[in-house]
């Protein structure tokens, strides 16, 4: 609550100085009710004051998505879509209690035409969000950058047009070929999505292992629909966690995060139907970790390292 004395002055005016707002937002304020002169609510943004004690309840602060100057590596970048290669460490959207540090941070302000962005659940705040990538995943992300190119890419995601590969370390040897396992949530560890679960729904992966060392693999997947953790889950499940994984496995001393990568990604362009194919090379921590456990990397992945 802010209490004033004023006089002389319009009450909308008043209200405005003494809260540090726009008129517009005191004008609001006022009409809501929020406004008390003397004993009484005043409705009526030209009230002259005479001396009177104002109260004022404001309206309780929203957050704000504020643009920041964020790395965010461009692959590909046109009038349609952006291609970023989200670094880890990154979560890709605002999540409940974290508004700031995200790629929707990076993107507001430099590639969007917003100054901020507000909502009573800024988590919802997904500008030219079209799929998602977890925090400590890293690879090839891509952003619509207005309505029409969002929706054509939401729905070629849903029609399963997308061709997604990620590369994994594991500790194991997952099982060759697709495996088909819906995934809901873990029924008593909430933050965890589980084979089965809660209302589990259809996921299907396909694995590859690409190279081994020891009782680590080098594992390509590509997953045919986009459950939450879904690779994750699905390693896990096959008893080959993927190295580095707190959550679904343990951690490690060659990796701080998951060594997961989204390594490539291939899609119809929104306006023209064309075929765009993007690769985002191997990070450096994967890279080490590869090589800190003895692993050696097949020629097919030789030009895709950093």
């Amino acid at each position: 609550m802010v209490r004033f004395r004023a006089e002389g002055v319009r009450l909308d005016q008043a209200v405005a100085e003494a809260c540090g707002v726009s008129r517009s937002r005191a004008q609001e304020w006022i009409a809501q009710g929020r406004v008390q002169v003397g004993e009484k609510v005043v409705a009526k943004a030209s009230y002259r004051l005479k001396g009177e004690e104002v109260q004022v309840f404001p309206e309780e602060d929203k957050p704000f998505v504020l643009p920041e100057d964020l790395p965010l590596p461009v692959l590909y970048e046109d009038e349609d879509l952006l291609v970023l290669n989200k670094p880890a460490g990154l979560l890709t959207h605002p999540a409940p209690g974290v508004y700031t540090g995200t790629v929707v941070n990076a993107l507001l302000g430099r590639h969007f035409p917003l100054e901020e962005a507000e909502a009573s659940r800024p988590e919802l705040v997904r500008p030219g969000i079209v799929h998602r990538l977890d925090k400590d995943t890293s690879g090839v992300l891509v952003v619509a950058k207005h309505p029409g190119a969002h929706e054509a890419l939401a729905k070629a995601f849903r029609d399963r047009l997308v061709m997604k590969r990620y590369l994994a370390i594991t500790e194991g040897h997952p099982r060759e070929g697709t495996l088909i396992a819906p995934i809901g949530r873990h029924p008593v560890e909430r933050h965890k999505m589980h084979v089965g679960g809660i209302a589990p729904r259809y996921a299907e992966t396909e694995f590859r292992i690409l190279a081994t060392a020891g009782a680590l693999a080098l594992v390509e997947a590509r997953p045919h629909t986009g459950r939450t953790h879904q690779i994750r889950v699905h390693l896990k499940h096959l008893q080959a966690p993927i190295l580095g994984d707190a959550v679904y496995g343990r951690v490690s001393p060659h990796i701080p995060r998951q060594a997961l990568h989204a390594y490539e990604l291939r899609f119809p362009h929104p306006r023209t139907g064309r075929i765009l194919e993007f690769q985002a090379p191997v990070p450096a921590d994967m890279v080490q970790a590869w090589e800190g456990v003895g692993g050696r990397w097949p020629e097919e992945l030789l030009q895709a390292l950093y």
